[in-house]
């Protein structure tokens, strides 16, 4: 199988290799080696501040989610939540779940988010914003720009769901005055699934510090401290972070963040080249370097993603509810390569001359 979808993607032959070891205790000096380095690699390929901190916790994305809404905003806050798909609509569950005074920016899926939409809630007391920055459900990419202004001109906490963005797309913790930045170990990071990252700046930390959490699994002040010396509170999924640390590796001796991204670029742009003259259309305006989001003119999108898998060995991604005939999504962060995408291109030119699109 060739695996187009968003996550998991495709890893390479040293992340696997790791993945066959036997699982090595953790509680070592050797372990706490390997996680100090994890640290310090993130938050200089984030660009995060000084006195910036990293979290490694064994979980989806979704848990790095909640674990943030718990530790960062409390009955006293007033959140804004940009919800344009399934993720947005996440992060509005948690708030809800959580009891938070919450408003939500709701958008049409695919739809961009503009100066309008963000004009009546200037100066009216809010205190947090989340966003899904590439909200994956739709492949559409958030004006990074518009959102980290409205947050300084009203002094508000920015918290940014990178999970599929992380990698693919440029971040700057520091210079877009982000509080809390998330991804996940499956996405570009190009690992199995099971450790979410969240990156908090110095004031994320002195907040989380502060804040009162009913919970003995995701209070993030245990998770800091324990952090300083390269331990986490609980047992960790330790292979998961053995392959996270060869990945950031990897990048940094293949050039840097910006090497890894470049590459991503250039392959997403491949594929887009390759697809103009197939009967899709892309759906949202502004996307992620992550993932193209098509449209079938003439079929359905479900049955597009059943027929590839089953008949041709290549995994796209599918969407579900009301989106699940009429979006796919091909990802373009993994072990992929040029050579990958014609082969999807193929597969889906033999599909139109079979009258399936």
């Amino acid at each position: 199988m060739i695996n187009f979808t968003v996550g998991p993607v495709q890893s390479n032959e040293t992340v696997l290799e790791i993945g066959s070891r036997q699982t090595p205790y953790f509680r070592t000096s050797e372990f706490s080696e390997i996680m100090l380095e994890n640290e310090r690699l993130m938050l200089e390929f984030t660009k995060a501040g000084k006195n910036s901190r990293t979290i490694f916790l064994t979980g989806s994305g979704t848990a790095a989610m909640e674990a943030t809404v718990m530790n960062v905003f409390d009955k006293n806050d007033k959140v804004l939540v940009i919800n344009g798909g399934s993720f947005g609509q996440r992060f509005v569950d948690l708030c809800r779940i959580h009891t938070l005074n919450y408003t939500e920016i709701k958008l049409d899926f695919g739809q961009e988010l503009y100066a309008k939409d963000l004009k009546k809630f200037e100066k009216a007391g809010y205190t947090g914003l989340l966003v899904n920055i590439h909200e994956t459900s739709t492949g559409m990419h958030y004006n990074m720009d518009l959102l980290s202004n409205f947050c300084v001109r009203n002094n508000i906490f920015f918290v940014v769901d990178a999970v599929s963005s992380f990698i693919a797309d440029p971040i700057d913790i520091k210079n877009s005055k982000i509080d809390v930045m998330i991804t996940g170990s499956q996405k570009a990071l190009a690992c199995p699934p099971g450790i979410s990252v969240i990156v908090l700046s110095e004031r994320a930390v002195d907040k989380v510090n502060l804040q009162s959490v009913e919970s003995l699994y995701f209070d993030l002040k245990d998770a800091l401290k324990q952090a300083e010396h390269g331990q986490t509170p609980f047992t960790p999924a330790v292979s998961i972070l053995l392959q996270i640390n060869a990945r950031l590796k990897e990048i940094k001796s293949n050039g840097g963040i910006e090497t890894e991204t470049n590459k991503i670029i250039k392959i997403a742009e491949d594929f887009r080249s390759k697809i103009k003259d197939l009967p899709f259309t892309i759906f949202s305006s502004s996307m992620s370097n992550a993932v193209t989001p098509l449209a079938p003119k003439n079929a359905s999108a479900h049955d597009i993603f059943v027929t590839l898998k089953d008949e041709y060995g290549i995994w796209i991604c599918p969407n579900g509810g009301e989106l699940k005939d009429k979006i796919f999504r091909v990802g373009h962060i993994g072990a992929l390569t040029k050579e990958d995408n014609t082969k999807l291109i193929d597969a889906l030119k033999d599909m139109n001359l079979r009258g399936i699109l």
